[in-house]
């Protein structure tokens, strides 16, 4: 077996001890439930594509699909009964069931009868009854977004995709006070590490926080005890925590307490 040379050795230590290059780690962007409103009331309902564009809006923001997951889903994965609820199967085909609103499930439901009158198994078909594409959903949620900024300003100031759709519900849900570990299986993640960026993000979360360790109003005062043995009790207290004990005590206390001993 051939030596290592010694210079190829250091050359390669050196270039590993190079620190990667920092970058800003940004917060998550997600939507307010007035502007998340707003897009869901965009589409035209009078039409054929508006009602299948708000059933799909409506959808993602529920159950915070990725684009590829409610690409390929199909009406038999959508469950109705006392509880409703979606299967999902995410990256690695992993499984994962996501309940849905009631109005979600109601609009589903319609949704789907005007589908099986032209015999389509999938849940958002385009015009020519094949799945959406990528690009074909992120134009439908462009087209709500353009629309729905006439009357919610906000929007016009925020680069909104599909994916933000999918960190707006987690943040709708931990505002609402859903346990982080819920919202990991909500979403599919393999680890709650990346479910805690919305904790970092959620400025509502932090001003309760805030108001937790706010100072209290008025001014602080001393307790002072009404009866004689309280009193003593306390002063007691404060000569322990100033280590005046040993030096104090035998001059100050009753005698009938002075079976206490203290040794230094």
């Amino acid at each position: 077996m051939a030596l290592q040379d010694p210079a190829q050795v250091d050359l390669a230590s050196r270039i590993l001890a190079i620190p990667a290059k920092r970058s800003e780690h940004k917060l998550v962007g997600y939507l307010t439930r007035s502007e998340i409103e707003a897009i869901l009331a965009a589409p035209d309902l009078s039409k054929w594509q508006g009602r299948r564009d708000y059933a799909l809006l409506l959808t993602l923001y529920n159950s915070g699909a990725r684009v590829s997951e409610l690409i390929s889903l199909k009406q038999s994965q959508v469950q109705f009964g006392a509880s409703h609820f979606l299967t999902l199967y995410g990256k690695g085909r992993k499984q994962r069931t996501v309940p849905l609103w009631s109005k979600t499930a109601r609009v589903l439901q319609s949704w789907f009868r005007e589908l099986q009158a032209m015999s389509i198994s999938i849940a958002f078909p385009d015009a020519r009854g094949a799945p959406l594409s990528r690009d074909g959903i992120n134009y439908i949620l462009q087209l709500a977004v353009k629309n729905a900024a006439t009357h919610c300003h906000s929007l016009s100031l925020k680069r909104v995709s599909p994916h933000m759709l999918r960190h707006t519900t987690a943040m709708h849900l931990l505002q609402s006070g859903v346990d982080i570990t819920v919202i990991a299986l909500w979403l599919g993640h393999e680890s709650i590490e990346t479910t805690h960026m919305y904790i970092e993000a959620d400025l509502a979360t932090k001003e309760k926080a805030l108001e937790k360790t706010a100072p209290t109003k008025g001014r602080n005062t001393r307790f002072k005890a009404a009866d004689p043995l309280l009193r003593f009790l306390a002063t007691l207290q404060i000569m322990l925590s100033n280590n005046h004990f040993s030096t104090t005590f035998h001059n100050r206390s009753p005698t009938v307490l002075g079976i206490i001993r203290h040794s230094a």
